[in-house]
């Protein structure tokens, strides 16, 4: 018998050679078993549970202490998602009379539980493909990582637990249907309205455009600035549009009759670098919005009064991004290596503006902010049909709904990105720390979008790459490479099942979430660089806008 081990399970082996569950194994310097990757048993016990809501930073759900937990099931071990979600819908709706209810099926993300040797609640993993591939890749990470997590054992019933995703779909873009030409110069924004009916565009040529999504047809050219639009924003409730230029003024615009409301505000010095609006959850009334500048500024402003609410000037260079949160703090990144975080709410007058706290660890300029909320704070009321109630108080009672339900899933989250080549994952209203600092691209980091759902989350980089991040918890999921130029710009789906990229290249590139080994499809047409990118929050189209002055339209 010697230098044969019992291979643990009656059911049998993997190995087609394997007899009676005795499988032979290579011994170490000392004697021990060294099991090879591929000695797995043909099955696995495993206990399906409902992710718990809340804030708990790992969303690990103990089954044991889950009422709701389902009995242990023995599956084989090389099960995927799909059987792993068509058996979560059998579950829940196999008692179910409601005929209609049990041919419903709800899509699924799964993750696998992991515990440390004391039983504490380490980083789920999630199941990608099978939950084979996932059993290996916890067991090479238990092996590399210091986290302190224990391999999983396939002796053991194994926790799973599972998070429902979008019901609707969105079908991938896959070539060019319109092309509108008009701007004179570069186009450096693209802007799709919070219902994705209405597309705005500005650039070199100083105009701002508005554009009918249905016929490709320009609706709106409005001049009034003298100098290249840096950047675009849309209120909440998509009934204005604040465009911001290089000579630090900001226009406020109807997109009914491509008229300004009020006039130009010189708001700062220099530049303007980025706007945000206040979230409708937090303010019906949708009339505040923040501004940050290369003076070093950052500035709240009361658009239907058009006088500044507070000036922040904490940072010692050039503010490079402003957000404004979901919890009624705003954040700003800056060439001086911080990020700051500003009140912008409360009791007392000076409680706006007020400095929060400062988040530091970047060894260079910050160029880009994240927030796990942008997608819902930028849609506000309306629902992936681009539907919201016409009356303003059901629309404030939607947009908080909303916010709430995104809000369950977990605290609200900050990625920043920076000339470091690195990103850090920060839960800025609990700690001045950040969790994690993300290593991995090579270049500049310039741009970062979290995925509607708040799973996962991208970087684009300089260094011809894409890195897409588990939003949870910020552990690298994987790299998107394709673009033979720096990539500028990414943008998500409204399921969050495809990501789209903007590269110097001259293409847009669509990925797939499921399979990132290649691109899904690649958009060409360009002429010259690819500077501005938006999907549709409807999910019916994405906008490109280059410097060759044309803006494509992509659709199914």
């Amino acid at each position: 018998m010697s230098g044969l081990t019992w291979g643990g399970s009656m059911v049998g082996k993997t190995n087609p050679d394997a007899k009676l569950g005795y499988a032979g194994s290579k011994r170490g310097r000392d004697g021990e078993d060294l099991k090879s990757e591929d000695d797995l048993p043909s099955s696995v016990v495993i206990q399906l549970s409902a992710a718990k809501s809340g804030d708990d930073d790992t969303d690990t759900t103990n089954a044991d202490d889950d009422e709701n937990a389902f009995p242990p099931i023995d599956v084989p071990i090389d099960t995927n998602t799909t059987q792993l979600e068509a058996l979560v819908n059998n579950l829940l709706n196999g008692d179910d009379e409601d005929e209609k209810k049990k041919t419903q099926t709800t899509p699924y993300a799964f993750y696998l539980s992991r515990v440390s040797p004391s039983g504490e609640a380490v980083e789920d993993i999630e199941i990608a493909t099978s939950l084979m591939d996932a059993i290996k890749r916890a067991n090479v990470l238990a092996a590399q990582s210091s986290s302190g997590a224990s391999p999983i054992s396939t002796e053991a019933v194994i926790k799973i637990t599972y998070q429902p995703l979008a019901v609707f779909r969105v079908r991938p873009v896959t070539r060019c249907t319109d092309t509108m030409p008009g701007h004179t110069d570069a186009v450096l924004f693209v802007s799709f309205s919070g219902n994705g009916k209405n597309l705005a565009s500005g650039g070199g040529d100083t105009t701002v455009r508005f554009w009918d999504v249905n016929t490709c047809l320009p609706k709106h050219t409005c001049p009034g600035h003298r100098n290249h639009i840096l950047c675009l924003a849309w209120s909440p409730d998509t009934t204005k549009l604040a465009s911001a230029d290089k000579n630090g003024v900001v226009i406020i615009w109807d997109p009914t009759t491509g008229k300004m409301i009020g006039s130009p505000i010189k708001a700062h010095s220099k530049w303007i670098t980025s706007i945000a609006w206040e979230p409708m959850h937090r303010n019906k009334l949708c009339e505040r919005l923040v501004t940050s500048s290369k003076d070093n500024l950052v500035k709240i402003w009361n658009v239907r009064t058009q006088r500044v609410i507070a000036t922040m000037s904490g940072h010692s260079d050039s503010v490079e991004c402003c957000k404004w949160g979901g919890e009624g703090l705003i954040y700003t990144g800056s060439r001086d290596r911080t990020i700051k975080v500003w009140g912008a709410e409360g009791p007392n007058n000076g409680d706006v503006g007020k400095l929060v706290k400062t988040l530091t660890g970047h060894g260079h300029r910050v160029n880009a902010l994240a927030l796990s909320c942008d997608y819902v704070c930028r849609t506000g009321p309306f629902d992936h049909t681009g539907t919201a109630p016409a009356d303003v108080d059901a629309a404030f009672a939607k947009a908080k709904e909303r916010y709430e339900e995104v809000k369950s899933q977990g605290p609200e989250r900050l990625v920043s990105g920076s000339d470091d080549f690195t990103l850090f994952y920060w839960h800025p209203r609990e700690s001045k720390k950040p969790i994690k600092r993300l290593t991995g691209h090579q270049q500049a980091v310039c741009s970062i979008s979290f995925s509607p759902d708040a799973r996962h989350f991208a970087s684009a980089s300089f260094d011809k790459k894409i890195k897409v991040w588990d939003g949870r918890n910020g552990n690298f999921v994987a790299t998107l490479t394709g673009h033979v130029g720096a990539v500028y710009q990414v943008a998500w789906s409204s399921d969050s099942r495809y990501l789209v990229t903007a590269s110097k290249d001259s293409t847009a590139k669509l990925w797939q979430v499921s399979d990132y080994k290649k691109a899904k499809e690649t958009l060409p047409g360009h002429a010259d660089e690819v500077y501005a990118l938006d999907w549709s929050p409807n999910g019916s189209a994405v906008a490109t806008g280059s410097k060759d002055r044309t803006i494509k339209i992509w659709k199914h």
